[in-house]
């Protein structure tokens, strides 16, 4: 029996790879769902390529609630949410409610509202799979190598494109060059998270709320070629690390498949190898590793604040950022002030433990409120 899926962001860069990995295994799959935010041609394109599929243009007025509806009467059994940005947590939620696992590449969610969201899978018994390459290759690192002797995790990050640029040059940096990601193709909002690290900041809490670990328990390390998706230690000092190239596919073909205890066992492993994605060359391969400089990219230490005080400080740090790079785009604010306006922001009391999804929305909005204010 096909397994029905449902694809929230298709038009993006994660939705389209998404629809790659189905395609290739379109005898497992059966899209019930498809949703874009206004991009109308390319929702259009997907519905034309599996005709039938409900398809929801969630940034028209009443778009939203249209969205939440079609989760809610989709039947999927698995959700792919790779909407950008904090609009993914409430189809998130909505999808749990109908008992759909989640393949979950909108980190959103879990910054925003992790306690709530995992309780909430819990009850309806949901797997959440992670689809980012790096907390898909600590789930599956773990997986693999089990939780009790784990000691740290260890998250690569590219650095971005300005890696190697100077304080002082980094005031000046422009939109393009921010967009320019030297090893991954990405939609704007993550390409300029990765270029202020703020989306290793966001990983930071993500991997706190999914893997139990505090955050002193989470490293980064700046891996420029993107081959090691993240590592784990374990108690012993020993190290796993999955490594790949750079390819989406393949951590959302994991996803996807994945099942307990290898379910679906041979057919699952067949399609694995005849997809091959990610297939890594070991000829002329060279891997570099090096430690963060925090004080040119503040972020991800601010990241590491928010979670440790808990409440809503990790949803303020979202909102603010959000609201930021927004504002970066648009050509109000310097690259640099990114950082100023989130941790502006963040001096504020965010210190509520939020009791329901209204409460985080609202804390949001609130936020997004007083990152306008500084900017």
């Amino acid at each position: 029996m096909k397994r029905k899926i449902a694809v929230l962001g298709v038009t993006g860069s994660i939705g389209r790879s998404t629809l790659d990995v189905i395609t290739h295994g379109k005898e497992y799959f059966e899209p019930v769902l498809f949703s874009a935010h206004t991009n109308r041609s390319g929702l259009e394109e997907a519905s034309r390529l599996w005709p039938g599929v409900a398809a929801v243009l969630s940034g028209e007025p009443g778009g939203k609630e249209k969205l939440l509806d079609a989760i809610a009467r989709s039947g999927a059994g698995i959700t792919l949410n790779g909407i950008s940005g904090s609009a993914g947590l409430e189809p998130t939620m909505a999808a749990i409610e109908t008992g759909s696992d989640i393949a979950l590449a909108n980190k959103e969610t879990l910054v925003m509202a992790g306690n709530l969201v995992l309780k909430q899978a819990d009850k309806k018994g949901v797997k959440i799979i992670p689809v980012d390459s790096e907390h898909s290759a600590i789930f599956n690192l773990l997986e693999a190598h089990g939780y009790d002797d784990l000691d740290e995790i260890i998250l690569t990050a590219s650095g971005g494109p300005f890696r190697n640029y100077t304080a002082e040059e980094m005031k000046n940096v422009t939109v393009k060059e921010a967009l320019a990601h030297p090893t991954w193709n990405m939609g704007t909002k993550i390409s300029i998270d990765s270029a202020t690290m703020a989306n290793k900041g966001l990983e930071i809490i993500e991997a706190v709320r999914l893997f139990g670990l505090p955050p002193e328990k989470i490293k980064v390390i700046i891996h420029p070629q993107s081959i090691v998706h993240s590592m784990i230690r374990m108690k012993d000092g020993s190290i796993y690390a999955q490594l790949s190239r750079p390819d989406m596919r393949l951590p959302i073909q994991k996803a996807l498949y994945w099942q307990p205890k290898n379910a679906w066992g041979k057919i699952n492993n067949t399609v694995f190898m005849a997809n091959g994605f990610g297939r890594l060359d070991f000829d002329n391969l060279s891997l570099e590793f090096y430690k963060p400089d925090f004080e040119k990219f503040p972020l991800p230490a601010l990241a590491c604040e928010a979670v440790k005080k808990g409440g809503l400080y990790p949803c303020a740090y979202n909102a603010a950022n959000e609201a930021a790079v927004t504002a970066f785009i648009c050509g109000k604010i310097g690259f640099n002030d990114i950082g100023r306006i989130t941790h502006n922001v963040l001096d504020c009391d965010w210190s509520e433990e939020p009791s329901d999804i209204a409460s985080v929305m609202e804390a949001d909005r609130k936020a997004g409120i007083t990152a306008e204010k500084e900017i």
